[in-house]
């Protein structure tokens, strides 16, 4: 269970919102370093750190993630991002970047949709 009170509608949001904007091009400063979905964004827990002051099972992203994948030195990148189950894992060996970032960008318009629809609908039934 996520113990991060952060809202996840909204982290989304940023994620797709960072993603469009190139977040996840390679830096001036490091150009050979290349960077990791979720983990070098605001979405992660553990951005900013060092080393890891958050353990990943505080993280709203596992809940998108299979429990076998649960225990995974990076968990969130074990999320099926498509019906076919291509995970972020598996996308980053392939090495192609656009491709991974187009991946998750659906999955992520796709979760937001989800989630404004079940917002929604809890709204109309009068539920908070």
């Amino acid at each position: 269970m996520a113990n991060d009170d952060r809202d996840i509608l909204e982290l989304l949001k940023e994620e797709l919102h960072f993603i469009e904007k190139g977040g996840y091009g390679r830096s001036v400063h490091t150009p050979w370093k290349q960077k990791s979905t979720f983990q070098d964004s605001l979405t992660c827990i553990n951005y900013g750190y060092p080393y890891r002051a958050h353990p990943c099972n505080e993280c709203h992203l596992l809940d998108f993630v299979s429990p076998e994948h649960h225990g995974a030195e990076i968990p969130c990148h074990y999320i099926r991002l498509n019906e076919a189950g291509e995970t972020i894992e598996d996308l980053e060996e392939s090495e192609n970047q656009a491709k991974l970032e187009r991946k998750v960008s659906e999955w992520l318009r796709a979760k937001i949709n989800d989630l404004e629809e079940d917002q929604a609908t809890q709204a109309l039934a009068g539920c908070p």
